[in-house]
């Protein structure tokens, strides 16, 4: 059954687990239309351009919430360690302890991925940078900064596909504890 939402803001998180669970090619209007409980015309009225704008719009969705509550905290706080310890519990918040796969890294590895590179390219690089910004300023060199920052979101994203393909999403919390205390 069709319903009707009050504003455009009420369906991307819709929207982004159906990109989550079939991927930008598998999200089919139907799935869509089923996952967010909307008409195409309701979807149509929200999104004019589409699915492209639907998928741009999670993936703002995202930048937006990974700039206040992980990049911005890095790059600001007074204690470099404390904005670096507020990552970790973020993302672990972000991705509910392993139990949500990264829909950045959906979009990085399917065919959508040309569609959407500068955006998956910023996210990623956003994040890298902000973290090797935190490392510097916690001690480290430019360059044991940069390392440890790219081995980091690396170790995150590759924890995440390792806890979803084992079916172990605690496994994902275990890195995160691995990969902080690396980075103390």
């Amino acid at each position: 059954m069709a319903r009707t939402m009050v504003e455009r803001g009420d369906v991307i998180p819709l929207l982004a687990e159906v990109f989550r669970t079939y991927g930008y090619e598998g999200a089919s209007l139907s799935r869509i239309s089923e996952g967010t409980k909307l008409g195409k015309g309701s979807m149509y009225n929200f999104f004019p351009g589409g699915k492209d704008e639907m998928a741009d719009a999670v993936l703002a969705e995202i930048d937006g919430w990974f700039r206040d509550q992980v990049f911005q905290p890095l790059r600001s706080a007074d204690d470099a360690a404390e904005g670096i310890a507020r990552m970790f519990v973020a993302v672990g918040r972000y991705f509910e302890s392993g139990r949500k796969v990264c829909l950045v890294g959906v979009f990085a590895l399917g065919h959508e991925r040309d569609r959407f590179t500068l955006k998956v390219q910023g996210y990623f690089a956003e994040w890298v940078a902000a973290l090797a910004d935190a490392l510097e300023r916690a001690g480290r060199d430019v360059d044991t900064a940069l390392a440890l920052a790219e081995d980091t979101v690396g170790g995150i994203q590759g924890a995440l596909v390792l806890a979803r393909a084992a079916g172990e999403p605690e496994l994902f919390m275990r890195a995160l504890e691995r990969l902080q205390r690396r980075l103390a």
